[in-house]
């Protein structure tokens, strides 16, 4: 159903009924779930992409999950997928493929799903991280994401 890797049909978070099935996390690789899971912040369920776009690699929209995650989001609520739908996190990797990804899938969600809240990681500095050694673009959006104290 997410395509994390398990051993039977569905994995373990997709049968924990005390996860929110309104709430998909999208990840590149089975690997990511892991540090998403280590953070205790996220009670959701997965949809694992199996890849980012990369037309130069030559990965294409047909060669991810990406249709798949589309049937999810859209699809009417049944007891074992649970649903609506509300949110679908994008947690795809900061990099230029990653952001490929995240930017068409939003839109491809905003076309189909238009009541479904699309959000993305935030990004920005690492705790304990000095000023002085962040790159323009990891400084750059720290300042675009900032928040209220």
């Amino acid at each position: 159903m997410c395509f994390n890797l398990a051993e039977g049909p569905r994995c373990r978070i997709c049968t924990d009924e005390r996860r929110d099935a309104g709430l998909i996390c999208v990840v590149e690789e089975p690997g990511d779930v892991i540090p998403v899971e280590r953070t205790h912040e996220y009670r959701g369920r997965y949809h694992v992409l199996g890849g980012a776009l990369s037309p130069i690699d030559g990965v294409d929209p047909e060669d991810l999950k990406l249709e798949e995650l589309y049937a999810r989001v859209t699809a009417p609520p049944t007891p074992e997928a649970g649903g609506p739908i509300r949110e679908v996190v994008l947690a795809t990797n900061p990099t230029t493929t990653g952001e490929a990804t995240a930017l068409h899938i939003a839109a491809e969600l905003r076309a189909r799903a238009p009541e479904v809240a699309v959000t993305r990681l935030a990004s920005g500095l690492p705790v304990g991280a000095d000023l002085e050694y962040a790159d323009e673009v990891t400084l750059g959006k720290a300042l675009v994401g900032r928040r209220a104290l």
